[in-house]
């Protein structure tokens, strides 16, 4: 019984050898024919064409042969007739799930509006100083508190000062002389006398109408305004010399505003604008632009800007906020896109091409910005149609690709 367990076990042990042998056999047949049919296959598929080589990370400059990348550490990528650098493809039904918008670059003359805020304040050259050349006592204000408007010709206080009635006495003296051709030259110089020591006009001729001195003068706007400094007080004493009243008109008043450094072209001096205040809604102001004082703001990079505006029914008071409409000449049409269409990295703006199912991302130069629309100075031209939305998911799936490009040729 062992001797024939014996053989039987050899026998399978046989079988199970031979059927190993011929599995090797046919998957080494199978494996060895699956290989050469494929190398096969690769020797009939065609060379693909290749257009340029670029580095995928500046795609705008084009290479005629491979080679090392001037701008990075690696090896130039081939471009193929059969697809665009960074290109992708998505089907129609996608575009539309997606919510894609397209459109179009176009050529269009850009406004040339600026707006900016404007704070109000007086009009530095409309400034009148009252002050007296001689000393003396304030016996009379008719005007006691600041920001008190007044119109030209309007007391505002009454003075006593010795100096000024010693001159009027002296000029009376003369004009009641005899007249003689020796007392004209001095009576004349009596008369300049109290005009160089800041008498009112108006009391010179009262002097010589009335024949009587004035101990207490008065003194009248020379403006019509508001009276922003009041520097003296019943019965105090003054020097000659000394500020008395300050007044700053009102027929005119100025705004400050700060306009960005990159749209400061957009205005000059002499240029009209309108204005509308809060405090005057429905009402325009006009003026024009007296200066643009040279002093950026490192800060903001903002210059800047003084303007004049007419102000005849005084309307507008120092500290309002005005809102200030600059409208340039208009300029020549140029080449535009939506400003959505803009991608910005940081390091560049790219916008995303299509052409026929092939979307491409397109780095350009672009200019400024008004009304929607960003001008175009280089990478597009008239007519090519652009992403308006959905752009980022493909720019994402533009630089994946590129990344890969550039890992398949990088050396191993």
């Amino acid at each position: 019984m062992n001797i024939i367990d014996n053989r039987a076990q050899r026998l399978v042990l046989a079988l199970i050898a031979l059927v190993l042998l011929i599995a090797g056999v046919g998957v080494g047949y199978l494996l060895f024919g699956k290989s050469t049919n494929g190398r096969q296959e690769a020797a009939a598929t065609p060379e693909r064409k290749v257009l340029y080589w670029h580095d995928p990370m500046v795609p705008n400059a084009r290479f005629d042969k491979p080679g090392k990348s001037p701008f990075m550490d690696m090896d130039l990528v081939p471009v193929y007739a059969d697809e665009g650098a960074a290109s992708v493809r998505i089907d129609p039904h996608v575009v539309q799930n997606l919510g894609v918008r397209l459109g179009r670059v176009e050529r269009k003359a850009l406004g040339r509006e600026l707006e900016a805020v404007g704070a109000l304040a007086f009009d530095e050259r409309l400034v009148e100083v009252v002050q007296s050349r001689v000393a003396g006592y304030v016996t009379r204000l008719h005007v006691k508190a600041p920001l008190t408007k007044v119109r030209r010709g309007e007391p505002l206080l009454e003075v006593l000062a010795p100096e000024w009635l010693t001159a009027q006495q002296d000029y009376l003296a003369l004009l009641d002389a005899a007249d003689a051709p020796a007392i004209e030259p001095i009576r004349e110089t009596a008369r300049q006398r109290l005009a160089v020591l800041g008498m009112p006009a108006t009391t010179i001729t009262t002097l010589e109408r009335k024949r009587e001195t004035r101990a207490n003068i008065t003194i009248s706007a020379p403006i019509d305004g508001v009276v922003s400094e009041l520097d003296v007080r019943e019965g105090a004493a003054f020097d000659a010399g000394a500020p008395l009243v300050r007044i700053n008109g009102l027929g005119k008043i100025w705004a400050h505003a700060q306009i960005p450094e990159a749209q400061a072209a957009l205005v000059r001096e002499r240029d009209a604008f309108s204005a509308r205040a809060v405090a005057w809604p429905g009402e325009t102001f006009t003026g024009r632009v007296v200066a643009l004082l040279p002093d950026v703001d490192p800060q903001t990079r903002t210059l800047p800007v003084r303007l004049e505006l007419n102000n005849k029914d005084g309307k507008l008071s120092p500290g309002m906020f005005v809102t200030l409409t600059f409208a340039a000449p208009a300029a020549a049409p140029e080449l535009v896109v939506p400003s959505e269409a803009l991608i910005a990295t940081g390091q560049r703006t790219v916008v995303i091409r299509s052409d026929n199912g092939s979307f491409d991302p397109v780095e350009v130069h672009t200019g400024r910005e008004s009304g929607g629309y960003t001008a175009i100075l280089h990478g597009l031209r008239e007519g090519d149609e652009i992403v308006l939305s959905g752009q980022f998911l493909i720019d994402s799936e533009s630089s994946l690709r590129s990344t890969i490009d550039r890992l398949r040729t990088a050396p191993a």
